[in-house]
């Protein structure tokens, strides 16, 4: 029962949201949105067992001395301010001079700008190595991003030039490429989505 009620589950639901966008009715409109609510409510309590996981293992580290169970403690630290500041009258608001709004100010946007001004190092190492000029395909790339960065850059009588060439990297080849990608996106979703119907994808249920 453990293997056949998950399975089961999975399979009618999955094949009813196959089915349901060819059958216009209003009641399997109906049992559509109802369908989605418990998507929602199943993400609520997904969202609380990550919570407790995530509050486990770092409890797990601190009392273990694990190197590095100094950020640990900041994360429960800023976790249990932020539910208790959730639970305080009007200071969970969005209201500028909250408690909420201070945390989000002076704490998340500093860090997200740090974390941003780092990330932007490792993208230029990764330009850097990425775009010289080795082989035919290694140029095309490399004068391609010249071209897009420049593109609004003023150059006088070549802006108008510059513009027309990043115009056209950006919907022809640009746009043909991500094409190319979404639709192999979906046809893994597809195949990955038949797989678990079918019961040959079981690593939801713990196992391979």
């Amino acid at each position: 029962m453990r293997r056949v009620m998950p399975f089961t589950i999975v399979t009618v639901t999955g094949l009813f949201m196959l089915v349901q966008y060819f059958i216009p009715r209003e009641e399997f409109e109906w049992l559509y949105e109802w369908t989605l609510d418990w998507i929602i409510v199943i993400g609520c309590f997904a969202m609380l067992l990550g919570l407790w996981s995530m509050t486990y293992v770092s409890v797990s580290k601190v009392r273990r001395k694990i190197p590095g169970w100094g950020y640990n403690v900041i994360t429960l630290a800023g976790l249990f301010f932020v539910l208790i500041v959730g639970f305080v009258p009007g200071q969970a608001s969005l209201v500028r001079g909250s408690a909420f709004m201070h945390l989000f100010e002076y704490i998340y946007i500093p860090v997200q700008a740090s974390m941003f001004s780092l990330l932007a190092f490792y993208i230029a190492s990764a330009a850097y190595r990425a775009f010289r000029a080795r082989t035919i395909l290694a140029t095309i790339l490399l004068v391609s991003a010249i071209i897009i960065m420049l593109r609004l850059v003023p150059l006088g009588p070549l802006s108008a030039v510059n513009q027309w060439l990043a115009n056209f990297i950006l919907t022809v080849p640009n746009m043909a490429a991500k094409r190319a990608f979404w639709i192999g996106v979906g046809l893994g979703a597809t195949a990955t989505a038949l797989k678990i119907m079918l019961g040959i994808e079981r690593t939801y249920m713990g196992r391979d």
